[in-house]
């Protein structure tokens, strides 16, 4: 049994230590605050427990003397405990205080340490901390201290002699009478102070001002407070991205979705997860696959149309020398590389990534005769058996996986309604959406990973305001980057 205090660093789940990964992989329950991003929350086994004991100005879900008696508890319970906490445990986080009850309670306790919020969210808004010859030290203070210090035990007067750059953290609340004291200690009004929201996530937002004039400007928690002339410095690397600012929708399974998220990520969208699929096993719980499978020397070629469908028939492959002798076709350059990484390189993969291309690029059986395996989604057209068997195959078609519409909370479908572009990389996720916002929920901007999808978006009364080419997920990002800077034009 053991509590680790974990930092989950300012907000950017890449920021992560791989430490605190490492324990979040293997968590019985992880209890976190609101500063964590929640991707993070996804690194932690699907059968954790998650316990949200967030704390926002004035509304806490747990007080301190709460949250000690729950790490306490969880501890002496025999879990493995993964306590995320925003920025560092040890820099005005209260993990000391976590640390000491746990302590006293005879609890094995660890503490990873995390990136602060004080050096990461300045960097994050093109503020260096220090500077050679202009801002030779910073100095870190907390701007929200014990209330029952009344006007505080800060030495603001001290603080303002020391010179340097000061960075304030949670001090949104009485910035004023900060400022006041600062002003009072000799600080020049003319300061260059800057207040960063939401550092080192998305929705990221500097004001710049001066020590005397950035209470002026609408302030909310939480922000990172920096004065001192390196405020006036605009080395902005993270608001420039392409994407910075927008909001894009993806709906794939979650399973699915992380290539796609992490890419719109990088390029700065704010990544709205709407996933409107959960693949589960077919009806017959792969039965048919696995015998399928069993009997695979029979048959000449084997046929996967998705990455699904791969992951699904080499769970039932141990050896891919069970293949020999047996060609295998692609559907898509996702579907080859999910082939890749179990060692088998696909002899077929169409031009153009559906199936009605491979029906065009397949061979014609030998003359006695050829057998094929398409392994597939349970619900799926049937253009390539048709196909094949019209063109003389003897074709054996058996469900690999099932896809299920997955539902979309209150909150899921406000932030889809209000971001910028959906995307979409199925039929079932257009329909599936529609089925739970209506066409009217869903923003005007829709992009889709191919033609069949398209189809099906038009049919639902929406307007395809991109097609991605090639059909993957590169080119589904390639064409969201494309529609989003520039005006939108219909396909």
């Amino acid at each position: 049994m053991t509590v680790y205090l974990v930092g989950a660093g300012p907000g950017d789940p890449g920021l992560l230590t791989r430490r605190g990964a490492e324990l979040l992989a293997r968590a019985d329950v992880v209890v976190h605050d609101r500063l964590s991003a929640a991707e993070l929350l996804d690194l932690a086994p699907a059968a954790a427990e998650r316990i949200d004991v967030g704390k926002a100005p004035k509304a806490h879900r747990m007080d301190q003397a709460q949250i000690n008696e729950l790490l306490v508890a969880r501890g002496l319970a025999g879990q493995t405990v993964v306590r995320l906490k925003g920025g560092d445990p040890f820099v005005f986080a209260r993990g000391s205080e976590e640390a000491g009850a746990l302590a006293a309670a005879g609890v094995p306790y660890e503490v990873v340490p995390g990136i602060t919020s004080a050096l990461a969210v300045p960097a994050y808004a093109g503020i260096p901390v220090t500077q050679r010859f202009s801002s030779t030290s910073f100095t870190v203070v907390t701007g929200h201290e014990d209330p029952s210090s009344g006007e505080g035990t800060v030495a603001w007067d001290a603080i303002a002699r020391t010179g340097g750059t000061l960075v304030i953290l949670m001090g949104v609340g009485r910035w004023p009478q900060i400022a006041e004291r600062l002003l009072a200690a000799g600080l020049p009004a003319d300061t260059p102070a800057a207040a960063v929201r939401w550092g080192s996530r998305p929705e990221q937002h500097t004001t710049r001002a001066t020590l005397a004039t950035l209470a002026d400007h609408p302030l909310a928690a939480p922000s990172v407070i920096v004065v001192g002339g390196v405020a006036a410095e605009q080395l902005d690397w993270f608001t420039t991205r392409p994407l910075s600012g927008k909001r894009v929708v993806v709906t794939r399974a979650r399973a699915q979705a992380s290539a796609l998220a992490q890419q719109l990520t990088h390029l700065g969208a704010e990544v709205v997860e709407a996933p409107m699929l959960a693949v589960t096993d077919p009806d017959d719980g792969g039965a048919a696959l696995a015998a399928a499978l069993g009997r695979i020397g029979t048959y000449q070629w084997l046929v996967l149309s998705s990455p699904n469908g791969v992951h699904r028939t080499f769970a039932h492959v141990p050896d891919a020398r069970a293949l020999h002798g047996v060609q295998v076709a692609a559907v898509g350059q996702g579907t080859a590389a999910a082939l890749a990484g179990y060692r088998v390189v696909a002899d077929l993969v169409p031009h153009a990534f559906v199936a009605e291309a491979l029906l065009d690029a397949f061979p014609a059986p030998p003359a006695d005769g050829g057998r094929v395996l398409i392994a597939r989604a349970a619900v799926a057209r049937d253009v390539l058996p048709d196909g094949l068997r019209a063109a003389g195959w003897e074709v054996d078609v058996v469900d690999a996986y099932r896809t299920v519409p997955a539902p979309l909370t209150e909150a899921q479908a406000h932030a889809v309604a209000h971001a910028d572009a959906v995307t979409f990389a199925s039929s079932s996720a257009v329909t599936n959406l529609c089925d739970a916002v209506g066409a009217q929920g869903i923003p005007s901007v829709v992009v889709s990973i191919g033609p069949i999808t398209s189809a099906t978006a038009r049919s639902l009364g929406l307007a395809v305001t991109a097609e991605a080419d090639p059909h993957t997920i590169d080119g589904l990002v390639t064409a969201v980057l494309a529609t989003l800077a520039e005006p939108a034009t219909g396909v």
